[in-house]
């Protein structure tokens, strides 16, 4: 009976034995299976990684590329809409005024009542005869060529160079590249010992073409655009102005109104001194 007994305990804890062992060796499968990655789900996953990244650093480039050509035209507008306004502003109120005030200042100096007895000296009246025989070589402070032009405007009060000022504009070579200069010179005398305050601005850069016309009377009083104005005695009534550029920006024609034509040289020093008063 003991043996029997016996028999059936080993047999139990054997049978135990067997149902542990048996547990463990079908748990260990899942437990590796649940914890790793196959190496073709690794390689999709770098792949998919991959692939957003490229898309990503595409849209950035696209954006940045975006954002710098809005940056340049912008840019390239301003350049436009200030040329435009330094000639509207400065070109338009050019003031036609002959080019020596030495010999205006001679003839009303000898029109002053003196000891003569028709308010004259007999000095006076041979400075009177030089100053006429002076005013046919005068030049007008108007001159205009097919690729420079030179005029009188006004700067106002507020500016650094108030007063009239001789604008001369023409391309130039600077730096490898061509390039529209503006140069102002003061146009009325300086007083003994002062020396002249001459300016140099670049306008525009990288020009490939600047070309000017003239409209007005020729020689025969007929109206129309000419490539240049010089030694008349009136300023033409309209400048067209056209400018290309090596960026290929296109620049459309700038057609400038002169608001003094042919009037007198007292007349237009008071247009210049309303013109001053309307920019303060």
């Amino acid at each position: 009976m003991r043996q029997i007994q016996a028999q059936g305990s080993r047999f139990k804890v054997q049978g135990g034995r067997v149902r542990i062992a048996h547990h463990f060796s079908n748990a260990t499968p899942d437990l590796r299976t649940a914890t790793g990655f196959t190496l073709i789900e690794v390689l999709i996953a770098m792949t998919l990684l991959s692939m957003m990244v490229v898309l990503l650093f595409a849209s950035l480039r696209i954006c940045a590329q975006s954002w710098e050509q809005g940056e340049r035209k912008i840019t390239d507008v301003n350049e436009v809409a200030v040329v435009y306004n330094f000639f509207q502003r400065h070109l338009s109120s050019a003031i036609p005024l002959w080019n020596d005030f030495t010999v205006r200042d001679r003839v009303s100096a000898a029109n002053q009542p003196g000891a003569g007895g028709d308010g004259m000296q007999a000095g006076d009246r041979h400075r009177r005869d030089d100053a006429e025989t002076e005013n046919q070589d005068r030049i007008l402070s108007f001159q205009g060529k097919k690729q420079s032009l030179q005029f009188v405007s006004v700067f106002p009060a507020s500016a650094g160079r108030s007063g009239m000022q001789l604008f001369s504009i023409q391309p130039q070579q600077q730096d490898g590249e061509q390039v529209i200069n503006v140069t102002l010179t003061p146009f009325l005398p300086v007083t003994e010992g002062e020396e002249w305050r001459q300016e140099e601005v670049v306008l525009l850069r990288r020009v490939s073409d600047f070309e000017l016309a003239y409209f007005g009377a020729d020689d025969t009083g007929e109206s129309r655009w000419q490539d240049e104005w010089l030694e008349k005695e009136v300023q033409p009534r309209l400048v067209k102005i056209s400018i290309g550029t090596e960026n290929g920006i296109f620049w459309p024609e700038m057609i400038i109104e002169l608001k003094a034509v042919g009037v007198g040289i007292e007349a237009n020093m008071g247009n210049a001194t309303e013109s001053v008063e309307d920019r303060k």
